[in-house]
């Protein structure tokens, strides 16, 4: 079994052919997607793809580069999806002081509206965080006890150790194949396989071999063998227990 817990089939690069996407991804043996909203119509297009297809699943969320543009209305707008059936996880919710395409004070009400908001219907995060490790975590602590998973992580150890104190989840993409991502697998093989997720991040970041191109969620089969070779694993004890990990966090049926 695998899980591309993070993908975004929903973007318009897939516009042309996302059924044929969506099939290649079920004969790879991807047995679950995730597909994360990051914005209210993402999330919208998200839970009709949910609801088009059984091993597909959403998330509803706010990207923090939408914060500037998300108000009060934004807020139930998503509250309004959060009950429904097949909604997994409130996200891809968080800060982004890398490209701080919205500002800061912003980025930082929206994401503790959202956790206040995930909280109240007993859903689980998915932490978007760049460049924005002390707040993030500072928020987090706060509205403890949380269930959380930092996504398409790229961090350092000290952070890494801390999410892992917290007992959230660590998400890796296919970016750690990267010919300069020597740090990124050094955090790989720091973070126990029992606390990892595989996602993709479709469209982006496909893997080495296909970089400059498209990713799509079949491309997490390419990251499950980096990380076993990084772990020194059999690729199907890392298909298992990260697939373990990701249907216990999600409830995934």
């Amino acid at each position: 079994m695998l899980i591309d817990t993070h993908c975004h089939l929903d973007f318009p690069q897939f516009d042309s052919d996302r059924e044929e996407v969506i099939r290649r991804s079920k004969e790879a043996g991807i047995d679950y997607i995730v597909n994360v909203g990051s914005s209210i119509k993402g999330s919208q297009d998200s839970l009709v793809l949910a609801k088009e297809h059984d091993f597909i699943y959403a998330t509803v969320g706010i990207h923090p580069h939408e914060a500037d543009n998300s108000d009060k209305e934004a807020l139930k707008s998503v509250e309004s999806m959060a009950g429904q059936k097949k909604v997994v996880a409130i996200g891809e919710i968080g800060l982004d002081y890398y490209k701080n395409y919205s500002q800061k004070d912003n980025q930082l009400r929206l994401f503790k509206e959202l956790v206040v908001l995930a909280k109240e219907f007993n859903l689980p995060l998915v932490i978007h965080n760049r460049q924005a490790e002390p707040d993030t975590l500072r928020i987090l602590k706060e509205a403890m006890p949380v269930k959380a998973v930092l996504h398409c992580f790229s961090s350092g150890e000290e952070f890494l150790q801390e999410c892992l104190k917290l007992g959230f989840f660590i998400s890796f993409t296919c970016n750690i194949t990267y010919k300069k991502a020597q740090n990124l697998r050094r955090i790989v093989e720091l973070t126990p396989l029992e606390r990892i997720f595989l996602e993709t991040d479709a469209p982006f970041l496909a893997p080495e071999a296909l970089r400059g191109r498209r990713n799509e969620p079949l491309q997490v089969k390419t990251l499950a063998q980096e990380i076993a070779g990084l772990k020194r694993e059999k690729l199907e004890r890392v298909a298992e227990v990260t697939s373990a990990n990701a249907k216990m966090f999600f409830g995934l049926e």
